[in-house]
């Protein structure tokens, strides 16, 4: 595991990601980019559906595990980094490193456009189905992960919109933060 200076770099934040004054915020988006439901749906209309619509679909689409950056337009956050997880099918079809791959390559993304700081939203977790608390341990790892070997990224925030999901995601950081 990294070391605590990683985790001092690693924020949970109960909240409306679309709120945030950050580098970029992650879209869990869908294969085509386009407009959802969720947190997608939010973002989207935050931004301006138009204008956010005819960025992606310049980007052609984007494969589960990708990432690919877009203005913010109306958004307190400059960019918006779409990412496409994976839907849950039980875990045996590559989804822990198809969801860890949205993160790692969210962060790559965020990296090569010289930003600073990154909010993501619970990627998958939501209509893709899955589990909450291994979702939110992979995301923990794979972020703290790249960040002992990437000192670009100054802060990175998970976005909880649920108490519920916010609790548990603290619980879950504490626990990783203890292991060395």
């Amino acid at each position: 595991m990294p070391t605590t200076d990683v985790w001092s770099r690693i924020e949970l934040h109960q909240g409306d990601i679309t709120k945030l004054s950050v580098d970029a915020i992650v879209n869990a988006a869908n294969s085509a980019l386009a407009p959802g439901g969720g947190v997608c749906g939010a973002i989207f209309r935050a931004a301006g559906v138009e204008q956010l619509a005819a960025a992606c679909r310049k980007l052609g689409g984007c494969n589960t595990g990708d990432a690919k950056i877009t203005p913010g337009f109306n958004l307190p956050a400059h960019h918006v980094i779409h990412t496409v997880g994976p839907v849950y099918g039980g875990g045996s079809r590559g989804e822990p490193e198809q969801l860890a791959s949205c993160y790692r390559r969210t962060l790559e993304v965020a990296v090569e456009n010289g930003l600073r700081t990154v909010a993501f939203p619970a990627i998958s977790t939501g209509i893709f189905g899955y589990p909450f608390e291994p979702a939110t341990e992979i995301a923990l790892r794979t972020i703290a992960e790249f960040l002992g070997t990437h000192d670009a990224l100054e802060r990175v925030v998970l976005v909880f919109f649920g108490a519920g999901d916010f609790a548990s995601a603290q619980a879950i950081g504490a626990r990783l933060r203890e292991m060395k």
